[in-house]
């Protein structure tokens, strides 16, 4: 597997933001972290030149270099990065580095300046108009990353790539969505997503449109579509939630929810479309991993499962 496979940390989706920034002369930093890929106008002009959908700096006249820190939605472990500079050809930086820092809580910019920032990419070279990817090797939780780019010029996008290490303070001794992406929540198995990734069933808020759901082709053989999500970590779950918005003539005539060791959560039951349905669970195992089936294909925008973590033995709130 590939570590672009792993979530995007960064993702504005999961709460991804850029921070601070020494220079955004010519196009804003937050671009970095929006989720859709960079789009490229040959017409949009400014007061102060061409615009583009990334982040771009002024041309250096002094000596250093121009950095953005962003703040990771989901801090986690980084696998890798993809420094994205689509469009970016004659004013892309021709190197960049990344670093990242562990800093809880709400920290502010002078504060983040003052972290103990470690080397995730050390300084590399990178192609313009390219999606530039860098393997991490970086073993320990992060919760900010620097960008850097020397000495100046626009990257699109940055993708931060790893695996969710959640606070513990936000994952037990209270009832969460065991389902959530931002808490560590990841699809382990998923038999069709043709329209759209299983992975989307995990994000926060609600789905703005089909597009931001998990769709399946229709399905011309007998059988049904599935998806297995394992949870953010073992647990309880006392309520379901399946969430058809948007999905019209496509949503799936029932599904049903299965424990991972194969105990049965919620029985096949029938969904209406465009809605979200809610299920109390009477009684359910402590769970790892949950399978959702729906019959026999179609699409969800969200899937919930809320309850109460198992703490392991030591951890904060056990």
């Amino acid at each position: 597997m590939s570590f672009t496979d792993l979530p995007d940390l960064a993702a504005r989706v999961l709460g991804g933001g850029v921070v601070d920034a020494n220079d955004e002369f010519f196009a804003a930093r937050d671009n970095l972290v929006n989720p859709e890929p960079s789009t490229f106008e040959t017409w949009t002009y400014g007061p102060k030149g061409k615009v583009y959908d990334g982040w771009e700096t002024r041309r250096r006249r002094t000596p250093g270099h121009d950095w953005a820190v962003v703040r990771l939605g989901a801090p986690g472990i980084v696998r890798g990065v993809v420094v994205d500079t689509a469009h970016f050809t004659g004013n892309y930086p021709p190197h960049v580095s990344v670093e990242g820092c562990v800093a809880d809580g709400h920290p502010s910019p002078s504060e983040l300046a003052d972290a103990e920032w470690v080397t995730l990419v050390a300084k590399s070279s990178v192609e313009g108009d390219t999606r530039n990817p860098f393997e991490v090797t970086h073993p320990h939780r992060v919760t900010h990353v620097r960008l850097n780019i020397y000495p100046d010029g626009g990257v699109a996008r940055l993708r931060v790539h790893g695996t969710v290490v959640a606070d513990p303070r936000l994952l037990y001794g209270m009832t969460v969505d065991l389902a959530a992406a931002e808490l560590g929540a990841v699809v382990a198995g998923c038999s069709d997503m043709f329209y759209g990734s299983p992975g989307n069933l995990l994000l926060p808020d609600r789905a703005r449109q089909m597009s931001e759901g998990w769709e399946t082709a229709r399905r011309r053989r007998e059988g049904n579509e599935w998806v297995v999500v394992r949870l953010a970590a073992p647990g309880r779950i006392r309520l379901a939630e399946l969430d058809t918005t948007h999905f019209k003539g496509n949503a799936p005539g029932s599904a049903s929810l299965t424990a991972s060791t194969g105990e049965p959560l919620l029985a096949r039951t029938r969904l209406q479309p465009d809605t979200r349905h809610r299920f109390h669970l009477d009684s359910s195992p402590e769970v790892a991993e949950v399978r959702l089936d729906i019959y026999p294909d179609g699409g969800l925008s969200r899937l919930r499962l809320f309850g109460e973590a198992t703490p392991p033995a030591g951890t904060v709130g056990a």
